[in-house]
């Protein structure tokens, strides 16, 4: 049960800037004799707004008896007390809360405001002026030292006590929207949901607190506008306008669209939405789409940029230098000791070279990756300036290995500024290349290319690369499809499946379930297989643990945690993502020591976990996978090591017996590794790793993959989705499940339509 402690700062032991996370010293209003310290303090730990010495503050948390450092008040929550009583507000005030003030000019202030000091000041520090005896310097002085200091922490606590923020969430929200904050939130309270601190659920709740009804315009227009949000979650870049009506009516719970069509009206005349009509070009009907300006904003440009490379001469196309010239190729090659290329590989290197935009697509094994490489290779002797890149890191780090080049994520080829949250490369810093390839292009957002094509000289060429047929991007948009529909980009797709893989049943596999057939899988071939007719969602999920943590790795000798990767269509259910990992990690790594347990979730060294937001200042990026490193429970911080780093080999599981040199050998970093260190308030950002969904494993390949395959996740059977996951593995695909799902999923050819605005505007 959550227990409370008020008292003033006496001491600041420990503060990090970033997280929050404070270590400090209070002299408590009451006594607590089995947690004061010689002096009568109390230690108090957690994560918390910035306090000065001095500051009045109601913790509230609960008491730990940590075996290194004694009684501790570990606080869950922390807001300043602010002072009540004359006497208490002059002590506060002559606290050296403000400079130049002390407690003559503190009784003087307090003897004209009372006990209203505090409110009075904070809704107006301007009216300290009236104060007889202040000298307009110390006027100055006051009224940007209590806006700058006392106001942010009087808004911090409103935040934290009132909106029930965290106190990381509270520094995000002052940071926006500064000393306004509490004016801002109190006009407009669904701001945080549109703003996207909270959901609108919690939005919603603070708002009735403040007495805004249901059907109040400010909550309509806060509706259609998380509507949109949702939208774009889904991967749209637009909503229909009946859609979003109907969607915002039904998320506010309302029976019909009445008073949504005013608020949209509203929300259309401030621009805070805009409304596009598209005549049916392209489209089985006429549509009214609502936008959000963001997306709006870059449809527009990605069609104006991507028209004016097109008509932009290039210096490929230099027929003095016989850029095109086939024996050029294929000597080239036959140098390198490499087999002489295909002539469709031969012809699309010459169609990428010809054209200004261009795209490759084609299925697994039909050649896309070697034909980049023999492309690399004619740019790089013709001495012209190229960069690759891919979405993910994973898919990056694919293409440099393949290619022999360095190959970045868009994000790192643009660089990201964290000071001004934008890129360095911009239409105002272009990029110096001749050419830009992008990989797994089928993941690419609008956003993403549109700030890619913004930092890309006109004259250079741009190839998108990626298979048509996987699913589309996280992100709203439809991007490499759109292109390819355009007719603005040359387009080269690879059909000849090549000698490397025309024994492989994965290629042969995936090539029937893209085109609509069911796979013949007898369980006689090298690399794939299907334990099939297990009907019980539970003895699928035993069969995907057994498999993992002895067949598999007693077969083949693949590590189970490095080379495995269990891929499932969805998140709940007993062989949903959420349960298989918590199994697997019981299986794989449930002795590990040490642990922590963090908002709900167990991480422990060795865990194999998943970046989930892109975090620019770290550079890693949503879908990212590493593995937990080490644990450092007095600085609250876990190491791990992403880029395809090794997990942590356990030399021995430990347990709360082991003695310090046992833990400290364990808890050692690896030798040479490059680990990226995680404030434990950061964990939310992390989850585990040792299943996930297939929209997640794009971009990636994996030397194994297990797939759960049942009727429990009908909703998710759909043929895109089940070619996107068995195209993951290289070597090895392991299917678990039943025949009838299997055939559910390759008759539901079904693709979701995705709202765009990208072909029309093309």
């Amino acid at each position: 049960m959550a227990q409370q402690i008020t008292g003033a700062v006496h001491e600041i032991v420990f503060a990090d800037e970033k997280s929050g996370w404070t270590v400090l010293r209070i002299v408590p209003e009451t006594d607590y004799p089995q947690a004061q310290g010689h002096d009568g303090t109390v230690t108090i730990v957690g994560t918390m707004p910035a306090f000065k010495e001095g500051d009045p503050v109601k913790f509230t948390g609960e008491w730990d008896n940590d075996r290194r450092y004694g009684m501790q008040f570990k606080a869950s929550e922390a807001v300043e007390r602010l002072p009540k009583t004359e006497a208490e507000i002059i002590a506060f005030l002559s606290s050296n809360q403000v400079k130049g003030i002390g407690p003559t000019a503190a009784r003087n202030i307090v003897a004209l405001f009372g006990e209203a000091t505090i409110e009075i000041l904070d809704e107006d520090p301007n009216r300290i002026a009236e104060v007889p005896g202040l000298r307009n310097i110390e006027v100055e002085r006051f009224i940007k030292d209590w806006t700058e200091n006392h106001v942010q922490r009087h808004t911090l606590s409103f935040l934290q006590d009132e909106v029930g923020c965290s106190p990381k969430l509270a520094r995000r929200i002052y940071t926006e929207y500064g000393v306004e904050t509490r004016r801002t939130i109190k006009t407009d309270p669904y701001r945080l949901a549109i703003d996207e601190f909270l959901t609108f659920k919690k939005a919603d709740i603070f708002a009735k607190k403040l007495g805004v009804l249901d059907g109040h315009l400010v909550r309509l227009r806060a509706g259609l506008v998380q509507a949109m949000h949702d939208f774009a979650g889904d991967g749209h870049t637009f909503a229909p306008r009946s859609g979003a009506l109907a969607r915002a009516a039904k998320f506010l719970r309302m029976e019909n669209d009445e008073g949504l069509e005013a608020a949209l009206i509203n929300l259309l005349n401030a621009e805070q939405l805009g409304e596009e009509l598209f005549d049916g070009d392209n489209r089985a009907k006429p549509t009214r789409a609502i936008y959000l300006p963001r997306f709006w904003y870059a449809e527009n440009a990605v069609a104006e940029t991507l028209n004016a490379i097109v008509i932009r001469p290039s210096r490929l196309i230099d027929r003095e230098r016989n850029i095109d010239s086939l024996d050029l190729i294929i000597k080239h090659f036959y140098r390198e000791g490499i087999d002489s290329p295909a002539p469709e590989q031969i012809s699309a290197v010459q169609a990428i070279l010809a054209n200004k935009v261009s795209v490759l697509t084609g299925g697994p094994g039909t050649g896309k990756t070697a034909t980049l490489r023999i492309l690399a290779s004619v740019l790089r002797e013709m001495g012209y300036a190229f960069k690759l890149a891919a979405p993910t890191g994973r898919a990056a780090r694919r293409l440099s290995a393949a290619t022999g080049n360095d190959a970045s994520t868009i994000h790192r080829l643009l660089k990201w500024n964290p000071d001004t949250g934008h890129f360095i490369y911009h239409e105002g810093n272009l990029l110096r290349t001749d050419m830009v390839i992008v990989d797994e292009a089928s993941m690419l957002d609008l956003l993403l290319f549109d700030s890619l094509l913004k930092a890309l000289p006109l004259k250079a060429h741009l190839l998108l690369v990626g298979d048509v047929d996987q699913l589309p991007s996280v992100g709203a948009g439809n991007v490499l499809r759109d292109v390819i529909n355009s007719g603005i980009a040359k387009v080269t797709r690879l059909q000849q499946v090549h000698r490397q893989d025309e024994k492989s049943s994965i290629v042969r596999i995936a090539k029937d379930i893209n085109e609509g057939r069911m796979p013949v899988i007898d369980n006689k071939s090298s690399d794939v297989f299907f334990f099939r007719g297990i009907r019980d969602p539970e003895e699928v999920a035993d069969m995907i643990v057994d498999i993992i943590a002895r067949r598999v790795p007693n077969r083949w000798g693949f590590d189970p945690v490095q080379d495995i990767q269990v891929i499932a269509p969805m998140k709940k259910g007993l062989i949903g993502v959420n349960n298989l990992n918590g199994r697997l990690q019981q299986a794989l790594n449930g002795a590990s020591w040490p642990q922590v347990q963090v908002s709900g979730k167990t991480l422990r060294v060795g865990d194999k976990v998943m970046q989930t937001r892109n975090d620019y200042e770290r550079d890693v990026f949503n879908g990212d996978i590493g593995f937990i490193q080490s644990i450092d429970f007095e600085g609250r911080t876990l190491k791990i090591k992403f880029e395809d780093g090794n997990p942590r080999k356990p030399r021995a599981q430990l347990s709360e017996t082991s003695d310090a040199s046992d833990r400290d050998e364990f808890l050692a970093p690896l030798p040479g590794s490059d680990n990226i260190t995680y404030s434990f308030s950061d964990i939310r950002d992390l989850e585990l790793a040792y299943c996930i969904t297939i929209h997640k494993s794009q971009g990636s390949e994996f030397p194994v993959v297990v797939l759960p395959i049942h009727t429990q996740q009908s909703r998710m059977l759909r043929r895109n989705l089940l070619y996107t996951a068995i195209t993951r593995a290289k070597q090895l695909v392991i299917l678990v499940g039943t025949r009838n799902a299997l055939q559910e999923a390759v008759d539901n050819d079904l693709v979701e339509e995705r709202h765009s605005g990208l072909l029309h505007r093309l």
